[in-house]
């Protein structure tokens, strides 16, 4: 059936224009779309597409409020939800990602970019791995003022573990982790597994939040 793509912004032209891009994949289906979080919400939890672009200011519901009903009544197959945004990232985007969204794109991201990042996030690769949001990512991380101390959740790790959740928190793929390791792919992909399971995360997404939360992974 390919992938399928709701689109919440309350700007008319993002959302037409990021429609007919994606519509023109042969794997993407855009099955809907709302202007404001709160009608986003019912659409999105009756139509359950595999991707929602959610814009992170919206009115009657921001989209982080919208995310977070989002993915707290999903049930079953998972919905992703990866944040638009312009310039400004702050720390309403990195909350958005500890509540359970996949990533955030900026709105101004080549065609290319967003099509992409529609099929990772629906493949489960969440977080996007461009350099982009990597550093966005440490930029608004390292202007936090408090971390929480490493918790007994990462003590359950083994060695080779944590060294995968700092992989992970570093922007790499799988593919990228197993040549850095030099272990086979399917090996990588069990222990992220083991990883967001005793970590008892979501998704990659919680699991770079929590690895720049923790110390685990620093701003460079």
């Amino acid at each position: 059936m390919g992938i399928t793509v709701f689109i919440a912004d309350d700007q008319a032209m993002v959302r037409q224009g990021f429609g007919a891009l994606l519509s023109a994949q042969q794997d993407i289906s855009v099955v809907g779309d709302a202007p404001n979080g709160r009608l986003a919400v019912d659409e999105v939890l009756r139509l359950r597409p595999d991707v929602v672009l959610m814009d992170v200011r919206m009115p009657e519901m921001n989209g982080l409020e919208a995310a977070e009903r989002i993915l707290s009544a999903s049930s079953g197959t998972p919905i992703r939800v990866l944040m638009l945004t312009t310039f400004d990232i702050d720390d309403y985007v990195y909350e958005a990602l500890r509540v359970g969204a996949s990533g955030f794109l900026l709105k101004d991201a080549p065609a290319e970019e967003l099509v992409r990042a529609v099929r990772v996030v629906a493949a489960g690769e969440a977080l996007l791995a461009p350099s982009v949001t990597r550093r966005l990512i440490a930029d608004v991380t390292s202007r936090r003022a408090a971390r929480r101390p490493e918790s007994a959740q990462l003590a359950a790790l083994t060695p080779r573990e944590r060294e995968v959740l700092e992989l992970i928190a570093r922007g790499l793929s799988n593919t990228e982790i197993a040549d850095t390791l030099f272990v086979a792919e399917q090996t990588v992909k069990t222990h992220v597994g083991k990883v967001l399971s005793k970590l008892h995360l979501r998704d990659r997404a919680q699991a770079v939040v929590l690895a720049y939360e923790t110390g685990v992974v620093t701003p460079a």
